[in-house]
């Protein structure tokens, strides 16, 4: 993936950011020289990976399976001195991409609308031997607990949300027409390397082609002090 297309798709995501009155944190309007001088006080940011992140899952398609996020709150359960339970998170989801089917083992999490388009969410119940399930799915969103069909699409308006449970396959794409969505995540403390499960085995990070400097360092770019 070309920095030109990371720095262009970091820029379109700060865009939809402030369309919709969402204000990220300082660490993440932070230039690669102003990296330079961030001392250990920061390595909270630095081992947790919090900030900018692009992934298009190691495939080369970002355009189709991919999407921008920023980590804002994350703990770490690799390292004791970082005692956060919680992780929150901000996504960008543009028309035509979408999310792999996955569950995570431990993790439980709010997928929130926070603005723009309409979000499907396809919800499955897994096996034991993580295939999955034809049983129906119990779906909660915004105090309301209901029933659907394995496989169903569930579709988050502006301001809806889903609880994903451990052990639920989730997907997630934009309804087509609707627009670019800017999703929310809260949940428990996040641990990539560890709690995600993808139906299909996939990568994580895009390999970087540099054709022109970037514009804001991504979560494992960051210089150490």
């Amino acid at each position: 993936m070309k920095r030109s297309k990371i720095n262009a798709e970091i820029r379109h995501m700060e865009e939809m950011i402030k369309a919709h009155g969402f204000e990220i944190p300082p660490f993440c309007k932070w230039s690669a020289n102003e990296w330079k001088t961030k001392g250990a006080e920061y390595d909270e940011i630095r081992d947790n990976m919090l900030g900018w992140d692009i992934t298009d899952y190691g495939l080369g398609r970002f355009d189709e399976v991919g999407f921008s996020l920023i980590t804002i709150r994350n703990g770490n359960l690799k390292i004791d001195k970082y005692t956060k339970t919680y992780a929150e998170k901000l996504l960008l989801v543009k028309e035509g991409q979408m999310a792999p089917m996955h569950f995570h083992w431990k993790k439980m999490e709010d997928i929130i609308n926070r603005g723009g388009g309409n979000v499907l969410i396809t919800v499955y119940n897994s096996t034991k031997d993580g295939e999955f399930d034809d049983t129906d799915v119990t779906v909660n969103c915004d105090g309301r607990e209901f029933t659907v069909t394995a496989g169903t699409k569930v579709r988050l308006t502006p301001g809806e949300s889903i609880t994903i449970y451990p052990y639920m396959y989730h997907d997630f794409h934009v309804e087509e027409g609707s627009g670019d969505v800017l999703l929310g995540e809260v949940s428990m403390c996040n641990d990539d390397e560890h709690d995600n499960r993808f139906y299909e085995p996939i990568g994580r990070f895009p390999e970087i082609e540099e054709d022109e400097e970037p514009y804001r360092l991504l979560c494992n770019e960051y210089p150490r002090y």
